[in-house]
C-alpha cells in the first residue's frame, strides 16, 4: 500500500509516519510537506534511511506538484497539512486560510480526478467552539468554530464532507484533543513549559490557567488514524480523545513537580482574544466502530514526553533557532529533486 501523507514533518505526521513503518512491513510512504517553521524532517532522521520512506518537499495548494505525485500511484492519502497555531492566527489569517482551506481543495481536486481509494482529513475538537460544563461535544454537534485557525479547519471540514457526498471521494474526518508527545515543535504548550522549566526561565500562563483542554498521547492517536485508514466507512467523522479535560494550570504545574521546579516559575500573562474555556469530546463512536481506546495514561505519557525531550536537547535547539533546515539541505534535497523528476 502506497500513501501519501501530507504535513508529515510535523509533529502528529512524523510520529504517525514511524508508527505505519515499524507495525505494516509492506507500507511504501511519500511524506509531502511544505517544510515550513514547524515542519522539521529531523524528526524523521531515524527512518530517513529505510527505503519504504521519501520526502517530497511541495505546497499542497500548488496544483502541479501535488498532482505529479498523485501520477505516481497513491493508494491512500492521509492529510495533516495545516498552519495549527491559535496566537499565529489571530496574527494573521491568511495563510490559514490559504493552507487549510485551498490547500485542502487542491488535495480533494486531485483525489477526485486520479480516483483516490481513501483520503483521511486530520481536523481539530476548536471546531466544535466552547464546551460548557459537563458537556462532552459528540460527532453530531454544531461546529461553532471561535478562532481563524478553528475556522479554516471547520472550513475544510465542510469541504471535505462535500466532496465525499458530491463526488463520492472515500473520505474519513478526524477531530482530535489536543496531543503532546515527542518532536512536538515547542511553541505549544507541553514542549513549550517543558524547555522553559529546564532552564528556569517563566513559564508563561494566559488569564487564569483554568481553561481545560483534553490531552491525549501522540501514539494513542496515531493507533487511531490507522484504524480509520484501515476499517472506517467512507463519510464518517470520528472525535478522537482521551476523556478527561484537565486545566492548563494543572499540566503546567505536573511538569514542573516531574522536572524539580519550582510553581513560582509560573507567569500569569494578558489571556489571547477569544479564548475558548474548555474543550471536551465524546469518543464513543470510534470504541463503539473502530475498537479504539487511549492505551497511555497522562501520568504515563506525560512522564516519557519529559524524558524525550531532556534526552533529544539537540532536537529542540534545533527546532527552536531553525538548524534542522541545514539538516534538510544535507540529506534530503537530492532525493526528493529525484522523485519529481
Amino acid at each position: 500500500m502506497k500513501i501519501l501523507v501530507t504535513g508529515g514533518a510535523g509533529f502528529i505526521g512524523s510520529n504517525f509516519i514511524r508508527h505505519l513503518l515499524r507495525s505494516q512491513r509492506d507500507v511504501e510512504i511519500v511524506n509531502f510537506d511544505k517544510l515550513t517553521y514547524a515542519g522539521n524532517p529531523e524528526s524523521l532522521a531515524d527512518i530517513a534511511s529505510d527505503h519504504r520512506y521519501s520526502l517530497v518537499c511541495g505546497d499542497i495548494v500548488d496544483s502541479r506538484i501535488v498532482n505529479d505525485v498523485f501520477t505516481k500511484g497513491i493508494d491512500a492519502l492521509v492529510n495533516f497539512a495545516a498552519e495549527t497555531h491559535v496566537d499565529r492566527s489571530i496574527e494573521d489569517a491568511s495563510p490559514f486560510l490559504r493552507t487549510n482551506v485551498l490547500g485542502t481543495h487542491c488535495l480533494l481536486e486531485a483525489a477526485r480526478k486520479f480516483h483516490l481509494p481513501r483520503f483521511v482529513h486530520i481536523s481539530t475538537d476548536e471546531v466544535y467552539g466552547s464546551a460548557p460544563a459537563d458537556v462532552s461535544f459528540n460527532e453530531e454537534a454544531t461546529l461553532d468554530p471561535r478562532s481563524p485557525y478553528a475556522a479554516s479547519k471547520a472550513s475544510a471540514d465542510h469541504l471535505v464532507s462535500a466532496y465525499a457526498n458530491t463526488f463520492g471521494i472515500s473520505a474519513i474526518v478526524l477531530r482530535c484533543t489536543n496531543n503532546y508527545g515527542p518532536f512536538q515543535f515547542p511553541e505549544k504548550l507541553v514542549p513549550l513549559m517543558i524547555a522553559n522549566a529546564r532552564e528556569d526561565k517563566p513559564l508563561p500562563i494566559y488569564g487564569d490557567g483554568l481553561q481545560e483542554r483534553d490531552w491525549l498521547f501522540v501514539e494513542d492517536y496515531c493507533r487511531a488514524i490507522a484504524l480509520a485508514l484501515e476499517k472506517a466507512k467512507s463519510g464518517s467523522v470520528y472525535n478522537v480523545s482521551a476523556g478527561m479535560p484537565q486545566p492548563n494550570l494543572k499540566i503546567v504545574r505536573t511538569i514542573l513537580h516531574h522536572l524539580g521546579k519550582p510553581d513560582s516559575l509560573m507567569r500569569s500573562v494578558q489571556d489571547r482574544p477569544g479564548h475558548d474555556r474548555r474543550y471536551a469530546l465524546d469518543c464513543s463512536k470510534i470504541q463503539r466502530e473502530l475498537g479504539w481506546r487511549p492505551e497511555v495514561s497522562f501520568e504515563d505519557g506525560i512522564r516519557r514526553t519529559i524524558e524525550w525531550y531532556q534526552a533529544n536537547n539537540e532536537w529542540l535547539e534545533h527546532a527552536r533557532t531553525g538548524e534542522y533546515r541545514n539538516y534538510y539541505e544535507r540529506h534530503y534535497t537530492r532525493r526528493a529533486e529525484t522523485f519529481s523528476q
